[in-house]
């Protein structure tokens, strides 16, 4: 199931900007939800802050809270 999803971020000078919404779309499922750090192999510092810019993102309707369905 996650085994195509998975991506390893090797690059760790590449900053996480929230107004970046591709490479952000990349750390969510199908659902809307953020992809865990076991799955996505961020560190967790890496993690934070990808999961702050995500919830940035959502404030102001860049990326949607719910996935396609509305759930």
């Amino acid at each position: 199931m996650f085994g195509e999803r998975r991506r390893r971020v090797i690059d760790d000078t590449t900053p996480i900007d929230f107004k970046n919404v591709e490479f952000l779309r990349r750390f969510l499922t199908e659902t809307g939800r953020i992809v865990p750090r076991r799955i996505s192999g961020n560190s967790m510092q890496r993690q934070r802050e990808l999961t702050r810019a995500i919830k940035r993102a959502r404030q102001i309707a860049l990326l949607p809270f719910a996935g396609p369905d509305g759930y």
